[in-house]
Order: C-alpha cells, then structure tokens, then sequence
C-alpha cells in the first residue's frame, strides 16, 4: 500500500471511531509493573482495550498474535485461551480475557469508575470497529515471515494515531513483541499535528508527563517514535519505521 493511501485509510480508520483513543488521564499512577496484552492489532475487539489503555494513560508490553503465526501457540500456553485479548496484569495477579471485562477492569482498576460507554463492545461499537478494520483492508490480522528479535522494541504511540497505526499493524504481522508507551494529548495545547498543534503559544507539555519527559529529549513530541536495541536504531516518521522493519526483520 502506497504511503499515501496508508495514511488516508488510517486517518479514515481513527474518524470512524470517534478518535477514541487520543486524549489520555492527566493524572494516571503508572502501576510497580507493566501490564501485558495479548493482542491483533486488526481485531475490532482487542482496539477497544488499546484505546482505553491511552485514554488511561497506561503502558503495556504487546504480545501480538497475528492469525497463522507462532505466538498462538505462546498465548495458550501463557494463559490457557486461544483467543484474544487476553489483559495480564501481574499488579494484581489478574488475567482477564475478552475486550469487554479487559476494559472494565482497566477503569475500575486505574481511574475507579466505570468504563464510558463508546469503549464497551456493543453492537454499535463492534460495527463501527469493524469498518475500522474493513477500511484498513484488514491490515495487522495475519502472520508474515519474520526473523523474530531477541529483545522487545519500543514503540512510543497512542491509539488512535494516523501515523502510528501502519507501524503497529506491521509490528503485530512481523510477531514483534513490543512496549508501548503510551503518549496520549493530555490538554487542549496538545491537539493537532506534533508541527503545526492548535494554539499560538510555544508548545509545552503537562509538566512531569511522559510527554514533558519526551519533549526534553527530543524538543517536540511527535509519534511514532520506535527504539530497537537489537541494533541500537532510533527512526521518527512512520514511513522510515515500515521500511526499517520490512528490511531489518521480514524474512
């Protein structure tokens, strides 16, 4: 798909749900350890669980499990299911399978309240994530040929991200265990395109965030951001991480 195209559906694909998944809790407490999903990235159901990750604001270790691919035999060993999502949060030595009670558990767990209702898995929400998927051309649900890594990438990101969701797709085909930090707009000064965002002052993150954190660094805040310490790769720009990946771990 040309990298045009990529971007258009993708942008297509975060409109058809509301852009659920872009703004992220000002005031989340990140837990001792990192949760865990076993996850498709092309699932309708597994997208209601990384949004209200973002919306959350929580990190987590993906475990893709593409269709046709090896980690389907690691998930049921892991977890005793053989269909995702599966949530582990070791916190709390919880395994929750299924989107619905992933997402339950995830605002009654991190914010105490109950989830809103455009992230529970009805009808409606399951047909809207489903045209998400369609428009997508069901990209992230099947295996490809990998040479697999030894040590998990990391992939800064949030859900509903135009740029970032061809990254994860590609990640979840290749069977690339990944941590996903998560850099959800957390203001009004956050909005818009990491360049050109929606206000006439100088950009500056919510103090102490991880955005602050990553604005330090780099001096803006633009994802995806993807760290490979296999071969000590740091790549902005989601079309130089597509070719990276293609060239560094297709096989």
């Amino acid at each position: 798909m040309k990298h045009t195209l990529n971007i258009i559906t993708s942008t297509l694909a975060s409109s058809i749900r509301s852009w659920r998944g872009t703004s992220a809790s000002k005031t989340s407490q990140a837990p001792a350890k990192t949760l865990m999903l076993f996850d498709r990235e092309g699932c309708p159901r597994c997208r209601f669980v990384r949004e209200a990750l973002t919306e959350l604001n929580l990190d987590v270790v993906i475990m893709p499990c593409p269709k046709g691919g090896k980690k389907i035999g690691q998930l049921k060993q892991e977890t005793g299911y053989s269909e995702v999502p599966i949530l582990i949060d070791e916190n709390t030595h919880q395994k929750i399978q299924g989107a619905e009670a992933a997402v339950n558990y995830l605002f009654e767990e991190y914010r105490g309240k109950r989830p809103p209702k455009q992230l529970i898995a009805n009808t409606l929400n399951q047909f809207a994530s489903s045209m998400a998927t369609g428009i997508r051309f069901s990209a992230g649900m099947l295996a490809k040929p990998s040479k697999g890594a030894e040590k998990k990438l990391t992939l800064y990101s949030f859900e509903s991200s135009p740029f970032s969701r061809p990254v994860r797709e590609l990640l979840c085909e290749l069977e690339l265990p990944y941590l996903l930090v998560t850099l959800g707009k957390q203001q009004k000064s956050d909005m818009g395109p990491a360049n050109f965002r929606f206000t006439r002052k100088p950009y500056k993150p919510l103090a102490n965030s991880k955005r602050d954190a990553f604005f330090k660094v780099h001096g803006n805040v633009q994802v995806p951001y993807l760290v490979d310490p296999n071969t000590q790769v740091a790549l902005f720009e989601s079309a130089d991480i597509l070719q990276y990946l293609n060239k560094t771990y297709a096989a």
